[in-house]
């Protein structure tokens, strides 16, 4: 079976963000001031073929930890859909 799973993948709380700094001072500029705080990470979709749910995620928890994330600064998050 094919499966979809949605990977969030996001800099550590504990470390400065500095694209997402860099967004919140232009948001500053354009005059937006009610946002308290900017965080970029980065979105993947992965197509699965695995013999069920648990398989698909296991492969996609795989493919994060060893290419798609830095675990010494980032975490990640796996939707199955």
């Amino acid at each position: 079976m094919i499966f979809t799973l949605q990977i969030k993948v996001m800099p550590l709380k504990e470390l400065l963000d500095p694209q997402g700094k860099a967004v919140m001072g232009g948001l500053q500029n354009l005059g937006i001031h009610s946002v308290e705080d900017v965080r970029i990470g980065k979105h993947i979709t992965l197509q699965v073929n695995a013999h069920n749910a648990e398989e698909a995620k296991a492969i996609a928890d795989n493919a994060c930890k060893n290419l798609l994330s830095n675990p010494v600064m980032e975490y990640f998050e796996i939707i199955v859909e």
